[in-house]
């Protein structure tokens, strides 16, 4: 089994005031040749937006993009039509495909936004865009993985143009084990809270790690109440 291990503090981070962006990989005005993917996954970022602040109206095309709210809430509007607020425990999916217009703002003039958007290369260009997003029984994560986004809807997960997951769980002190849904990918798993050992290493807020060549089941063993993000990916 192949690793590659990211710490929290290594990160790029770009401070505009009225947003503080944490990017794991290159992105923006953070470069980093050593940082530029991992398999398929893109971009995977940590924003945490000032109330009523945000992102105006701007073009993506041929990627899959996925926003995950930690905190707060999102209010998105795009050139399909779609006026949307996305709050916690909800997922948003944006296939670009062959072109989509759209902006994202903090909903509250009060409270800070964090959120996760993560962007993952689609499996073939000039896909037709499409919207999507859906609020999750937090409960069902509870102790096992919940099933975010796949390229079928299975579990009634969000879908997606390319044959990647993206799962979620909340655990207490326990060993949790990490199935491949294919054999050919790989997982990049990103700690959102709290701590775990995954292959040896210790992970703390926010530090990752992306494993590939994987021929047996990830053990995960969670030190104390964690809330754990796994992303698989085709790796090539």
């Amino acid at each position: 089994m192949e690793k590659i291990i990211h710490k929290a503090s290594e990160r790029g981070f770009a401070d505009h005031g009225w947003l503080k962006a944490t990017h794991s990989f290159s992105f923006a005005n953070y470069y980093n040749t050593e940082k530029m993917h991992f398999g398929k996954l893109r971009v995977l970022n940590d924003d945490i937006i000032g109330p009523g602040m945000g992102f105006d109206i701007h073009p993506h095309q041929d990627m899959e993009i996925i926003t995950i709210p930690l905190s707060g809430s999102l209010r998105h509007g795009d050139n399909m039509g779609h006026k949307e607020v996305i709050t916690t425990g909800e997922v948003q999916v944006m296939s670009a495909g062959s072109g989509i217009w759209h902006s994202e703002f903090n909903a509250s003039k009060t409270e800070l936004l964090n959120l996760f958007q993560i962007w993952i290369f689609t499996d073939k260009k000039n896909h037709q865009p499409r919207y999507d997003q859906k609020k999750f029984d937090t409960e069902k994560k509870n102790n096992k993985w919940q099933l975010l986004v796949s390229p079928d809807g299975e579990d009634g997960s969000l879908w997606i143009h390319q044959n990647a997951f993206i799962s979620i769980i909340n655990a207490d002190s326990t060993d949790i084990t990490y199935q491949l849904k294919a054999q050919e990918n790989g997982v990049y798993f990103i700690q959102v809270e709290g701590k775990a050992e995954i292959d040896g290493v210790e992970l703390g807020k926010r530090d990752a790690i992306g494993l590939w060549s994987i021929f047996k089941p990830i053990q995960v063993s969670f030190k104390q109440q964690s809330t754990l993000l796994a992303i698989e990916v085709p790796m090539q």
